[in-house]
């Protein structure tokens, strides 16, 4: 009698152990990247399907670059004849300063000459004007070699843009990750800030869910949790999880999510990282979440 009262006792434990009710219920989601456009023009190659992994750094697309070459073209060779503009100011500014020198000397002369009156003051006065129209000559070359330089800087500006275009012409995907949709295909026209495709890594998903209050206080950053996910003919399949993020904020329960305590009007929202090498867990697929037990609430 003992032995049958013990086993019945047994299987009512097991029982209600089947039966206990998760801690917090979610959804599964990942951090998604839509990656843009930073350039206009056709979309001569797209690479990227849906349902495919690309590697961080591949070229996934490439948008015709032809105007902007021949824009560079263009501004490399109106750089080069600035350029030359500017050396020959230089030469000139070299030449006057050798003449300025020279009627310099003149003017000393003239001015010693006529101090000992064996020069008159046309001399003298022809000399200085000489001299100082060569200063000025020289000042006005040094100016405009001055207004070439910056004309040779903003060429040079406008050559690294273009560069930095041609550059982005080329779509490098930013992140490994999973094509979840895309929205373009090769040949279209497409314009700077416009989404081309989205992609996440679905190595890992987060599971987004809500606790009560009571159970706020225990639940820690770093904390290990146990996920379980449909398996299929009523089997919950259990999968470990960490504690990465704690809402500091409360909000109403979301209609589409039930807390174990149907009567709690206010949740704190909680997520959940999951590792996903089987590739299990899929973006929007349902879980529940165990706490554990000194967190849970019987």
């Amino acid at each position: 009698m003992r032995r049958l009262t013990l086993l019945t006792l047994i299987a009512l434990l097991a029982g209600c152990n089947r039966d206990r009710q998760p801690d917090a219920y979610g959804t599964f989601e990942a951090n998604e990247v839509v990656v843009s456009s930073e350039v206009s023009g056709q979309l001569l190659t797209f690479t990227p399907v849906e349902g495919t992994a690309i590697s961080r750094g591949a070229v996934v697309a490439l948008v015709d670059t032809t105007q902007l070459t021949l824009e560079r073209d263009q501004v490399s060779a109106q750089r080069e004849a600035v350029g030359a503009r500017a050396s020959e100011v230089t030469r000139q500014i070299s030449v006057l300063e050798i003449q300025r020198e020279i009627a310099r000397r003149t003017y000393e002369r003239t001015r010693r000459l006529f101090e000992q009156k064996a020069a008159t003051a046309q001399q003298l006065d022809q000399a200085e004007r000489d001299y100082r129209v060569l200063g000025a000559q020289i000042n006005a070359a040094i100016a405009q070699r001055q207004s070439v330089s910056k004309e040779v800087s903003s060429g040079e500006a406008r050559v690294a843009q273009i560069e930095e275009r041609l550059t982005k012409s080329r779509i490098v995907n930013p992140e490994n990750g999973t094509v979840l949709a895309t929205f373009v295909r090769a040949g279209e026209i497409v314009q700077p800030g416009q989404p081309l495709y989205r992609i996440a890594n679905l190595e890992s998903l987060t599971l987004r869910a809500y606790i009560t209050e009571e159970q706020l206080h225990a639940v820690k950053l770093g904390q290990q949790v146990q996920v379980n996910v449909d398996g299929g003919d009523g089997k919950l399949i259990p999968l470990p999880g960490k504690v990465q993020w704690i809402s500091a904020k409360a909000e109403f329960t979301p209609t589409p999510v039930q807390t174990r305590d149907e009567r709690a009007d206010l949740v704190y929202a909680v997520k959940i990282a999951v590792p996903n090498q089987r590739g299990l867990l899929k973006i929007g697929m349902p879980a529940d979440l165990d706490l554990p037990p000194s967190t849970s609430r019987t």
